[in-house]
């Protein structure tokens, strides 16, 4: 089994998921008491969410840098970003490190042309949903984005860092998610990119009627398939 560097506490809400996930993928697979090899370096939220904010991106590229190498010193033989927003630096983070960085957006990109689809809604971060770093990462395997009006924009980027990254979870922010991928779904998206690694804390593919895609669980899913050698491929 090869060791999973995770880039996480971005926010920590979602690297519990994630860890959560990978663990119970490595349970499924192996049985027994195997869980998962794994180093976790985890950043104070506050401090990256305060360059995010401020457009110093340089500086979060840094420490987004600094993080990798550190997993890679530790033997991690595999690096991944937890959070779709802070992979607007992979190709940077990626040249740093001798060892792989598992895209997110590459990773869904492969689960949606699974499913024969298109052209998708994408909801996250406004960073994640207004620069083009996701955008083009999909583009690169023929699909298409779509993404919400700038008020619905807003919205959505509100309730992840106002309330989901806080673990706060409100049936009113659910209905309003609801409404925007219905929206979406009118402008012709044929699924639901839950671009953000926090969305799928509020939102499940029984809420809504066309498919949804949940970032950090196919993340994670992939960084296990890597990890145990089980077919893995994202061709």
């Amino acid at each position: 089994m090869k060791t999973i560097g995770l880039i996480g506490g971005l926010s920590w809400e979602s690297t519990a998921d994630y860890y959560r996930y990978i663990n119970t993928f490595v349970k499924e697979q192996m049985g027994g008491l195997h869980s998962a090899k794994s180093l976790l370096y985890s950043f104070d939220f506050e401090e990256i969410v305060a360059l995010q904010k401020a457009g110093h991106w340089d500086e979060a590229t840094v420490l987004m840098i600094n993080a990798a190498k550190t997993l890679e010193a530790g033997g991690a033989d595999i690096v991944i970003i937890c959070t779709n927003t802070m992979h607007k630096m992979a190709k940077e983070v990626q040249a740093a490190i001798t060892i792989p960085l598992l895209h997110i957006a590459d990773v869904t990109g492969y689960e949606i042309k699974k499913a024969t689809l298109k052209k998708v809604g994408l909801l996250g971060t406004m960073f994640t949903m207004e620069q083009s770093f996701y955008k083009e990462a999909l583009l690169q395997q023929e699909i298409e984005t779509i993404i919400p009006d700038k008020e619905d924009r807003e919205a959505v980027h509100q309730i992840i860092f106002d309330e989901l990254c806080k673990g706060i979870i409100l049936p009113e922010s659910k209905a309003i998610y609801l409404r925007i991928i219905d929206k979406l779904q009118a402008q012709g998206a044929e699924g639901i990119i839950l671009g953000c690694t926090e969305i799928p804390l509020l939102i499940k593919q029984e809420d809504s009627s066309i498919p949804l895609f949940d970032t950090t669980f196919l993340h994670a899913q992939a960084a296990v398939s890597y990890a145990l050698d089980k077919n893995f491929a994202l061709k």
